[in-house]
């Protein structure tokens, strides 16, 4: 059996359902299938709703600062309905020799804070005079050489807090092109940035810049997909086995003698699934490093529990600490916890400490709770618990990773009518999937290939 369509989607998590939302915008009455291995729409966007807690398997949120995302907020009313938690209001902390320490969200509050000796303060400067190298290099290596070791423990916190990920195997060039980019061009990245400021002042509109907020929504980061998925024509249990180049444009083979035919084909899949599906085309790897994450909600009572306030924290590797951060769930959104309480999300595992998801749930759960209260005052027991264990890894850009993306953008100038975007290709948050999703409907709206420049991505840990 084989139906016809004009674009064929697979994949119904975020990146495929952003897709279908920014082609049908551009195209009213396209005709649009979105095909989904599994039985719900969302992929890694989960939310778990128990016992009067919210808590998320997967991402918690993302910043308000990009167009794309802002531009499917609007679209689908759900501006109106986010919750905002503004990073100008908000702290984060950073587990510092034992204890929990600000972390600076501005360039500014560097020199002030104490995470960082003089000397590393001062030694921040020798960017303006180091001359890049043009090798990829890990996130570690490009810091300490640029800025010097004393940034390090902030590098590591940040490619911890969003990749769960091991900063002496991530890929600055895969991770901040845009940073990259800069570099390169001024010799420098402070010089670049001061350049890229002087540009912004001379076109300027006068507003003075504010600090992005952290976006959540009343029923957690799925509601944002199931509106998404409302009305689109989903095609569940449907895996695909088969992509084949046919004179109509695509032909995807399905199980069960299923086949589809269409002319734009958007492969809309996490990278390593995409890999499996792509490997007729001869991809340089078959699959890329994941870490897995499992996040141990802890509800306590709020008239005992002191939780500093601010978005949660982060703890380097050097600290030897057992969770790799926690979010101060009831601090940043309303609604997460039963009235009296409070509720704390600690992730474990990551690309370090894979071992650590071996154990039981009870045993997580006091591991986590031992290590919250060294640093925070939590008295006595939590009164609620539940270790959510996502099945989804997070994909991880690491040295090589340029390669694969190379190879994906030969891929798609070599086969006309074939889209790959998804979540690791080009980065791993919530607004760089929408992004993708909103550039690759432009081009096939447009008749085109994506070829955008890297933007500057700033890091606010």
């Amino acid at each position: 059996m084989t139906q016809s369509h004009d674009v064929v989607i697979i994949g119904a998590g975020l990146s495929g359902l952003a897709v279908a939302h920014f082609l049908t915008k551009a195209n009213p009455g396209l005709d649009l299938l979105l095909l989904e291995h599994g039985h719900r729409a969302g992929g890694a966007v989960r939310s778990c709703h128990d016992q009067g807690y919210l808590a998320e398997w997967g991402p918690h949120g993302f910043l308000d600062n990009n167009p794309a995302s802002r531009e499917l907020l609007a679209d689908l009313g759900l501006d109106r309905l986010a919750q905002k938690a503004p990073l100008t209001n908000f702290v984060r902390y950073l587990c510092h020799r034992g204890r929990l320490v600000v972390l600076p969200q501005q360039p500014q509050k560097l020199l002030a804070t104490p995470l960082v000796s003089l000397a590393g303060k001062v030694r921040v400067l020798g960017d303006l005079f180091r001359k890049p190298l043009p090798t990829e290099q890990t996130i570690a290596d490009w810091v300490a050489r640029r800025f010097g070791p004393g940034l390090l423990p902030l590098a590591d916190a940040a490619a911890t807090g969003t990749f769960a990920g091991d900063y002496e195997r991530l890929s600055i060039d895969a991770v901040m092109p845009g940073v990259r980019r800069l570099e390169k061009e001024h010799g420098s990245v402070l010089r670049g940035l001061l350049h890229a400021m002087r540009e912004k002042k001379k076109k300027g509109s006068g507003e003075k810049r504010q600090l992005p907020a952290m976006t959540s929504f009343p029923g957690g980061m799925e509601q944002l997909t199931e509106i998404l998925a409302a009305g689109k024509p989903i095609r569940f249990d449907t895996t695909v086995t088969s992509l084949r180049r046919v004179q109509r444009g695509w032909e995807v083979g399905c199980e069960g003698s299923v086949s589809f035919v269409c002319r734009r084909l958007i492969v809309a899949l996490p990278v390593n699934a995409a890999l499996t599906l792509l490997r007729p085309f001869g991809p340089p790897v078959n699959a890329i490093p994941e870490a897995k994450i499992a996040t141990v909600a802890l509800g306590f009572d709020a008239a005992t529990a002191q939780i500093p306030y601010g978005f949660g924290y982060l703890a380097p590797e050097r600290e030897q600490r057992f969770a790799l951060g926690a979010l101060f769930s009831t601090h940043m959104f309303p609604g997460r916890a039963p009235q009296g309480q409070v509720l704390l999300e600690a992730l474990v595992g990551g690309r370090r400490h894979p071992e650590r998801l071996d154990l039981d749930d009870a045993t997580l759960v006091e591991r986590v709770y031992a290590d919250l209260r060294q640093l925070l005052h939590l008295p006595t027991p939590p009164t609620y618990s539940r270790v959510l264990r996502s099945g989804s890894g997070i994909p991880q850009l690491e040295l090589g990773h340029l390669r694969l993306q190379q190879w994906r953008a030969a891929l798609q100038a070599a086969q006309p009518g074939l889209f790959v975007c998804g979540f690791g290709w080009e980065g791993i948050g919530m607004n760089d999937m929408m992004q993708m999703a909103q550039a690759t409907a432009m081009a096939i709206t447009a008749g085109a290939t994506d070829a955008r420049a890297a933007a500057v991505k700033p890091v606010y840990f």
